[in-house]
């Protein structure tokens, strides 16, 4: 017989279909995965248009080019928030469905259960950001996918980032209950300012960035405006931030497994209301 403790990639399996089939059973999920990044994409793309069109004839490729850089930071800032809320939605399932005592007690494994999370984030993400991505090329002449390399690079940063948010207010919820769920939705917008999304690390206070510089998007959008607009894929950034990723990432875990280990004992995993 296997051994039940360890990892099985057949549990793993089981609970991405189970979260599978609850997105595919209800409309409503799908279309609000497509409905907010596409309500962004076009606020903000036209408000690059605007941008664009309005430029002084002497500095117009300049400051074109710049503003372009704004639609570039709204694709992949949503990556950022929808794969973290992507990641946290999972586990909210079960906290709204009393269903996390039965898990937690059935063969499957933390870790099994952070990776089905994982590839939920990731389903959530080809169903809600991939249609955004064509529009941004149809309305904007915006091309995500023709970054290449770049584009690869920013989304292993920004979706390992946003998997470590997204563990760490599991954690809390899963130790103190669901008076704790706004921070699925708030948490990303403190990091939103001090990971420069729309504008220069440069642009902000001296003091205050050495903390942006703490933060791996911060090294994304950095590097997404060092490619459009000085056409140099900065690699020094991206192992910079791959590496914060590492630590953050790891820290996230050990959060995750303290809370745990707490709300077992505290008794609060049978207790998943307010």
């Amino acid at each position: 017989m296997s051994n039940p403790a360890a990892f099985s990639l057949a549990r793993t399996g089981a609970m991405v279909l189970r979260y599978t089939y609850l997105l595919r059973s209800s409309w409503p999920r799908l279309i609000e995965m497509v409905y907010w990044p596409t309500v962004q994409l076009l606020t903000w793309g036209f408000l690059q248009t605007y941008l664009a069109n309005s430029a002084t004839a002497f500095a117009s490729n300049r400051i074109a080019v710049a503003a372009g850089t704004l639609v570039g930071a709204v694709l992949l800032w949503d990556i950022l928030l929808r794969g973290q809320q992507g990641f946290s939605f999972s586990f909210l399932e079960e906290m709204w469905s009393r269903n996390i005592a039965n898990l937690f007690m059935s063969p499957l494994q933390p870790a099994e259960f952070i990776v089905s999370m994982m590839a939920m984030s990731l389903i959530r993400l080809l169903v809600g950001v991939v249609p955004v991505t064509i529009l941004a090329i149809l309305f904007f002449g915006f091309n995500l996918w023709a970054l290449g390399l770049a584009f690869a690079a920013f989304f292993a940063i920004l979706i390992f980032f946003a998997w470590g948010v997204g563990l760490f207010v599991c954690g809390i919820i899963l130790r103190y209950g669901l008076g704790a769920e706004s921070l699925v939705w708030s948490l990303m917008f403190i990091i939103q300012p001090l990971g420069c999304v729309y504008y220069p690390v440069a642009a902000l206070p001296t003091w205050l960035q050495p903390i942006c510089w703490a933060l791996p998007p911060t090294y994304v959008f950095e590097g997404l405006r060092a490619v459009l607009i000085d056409h140099v894929l900065r690699a020094d950034l991206m192992i910079a931030a791959l590496t914060l990723d590492a630590l953050f990432f790891a820290a996230s875990v050990a959060a995750f497994a303290k809370l745990l280990a707490g709300a077992r004992r505290a008794g609060s995993l049978l207790q998943t209301g307010e």
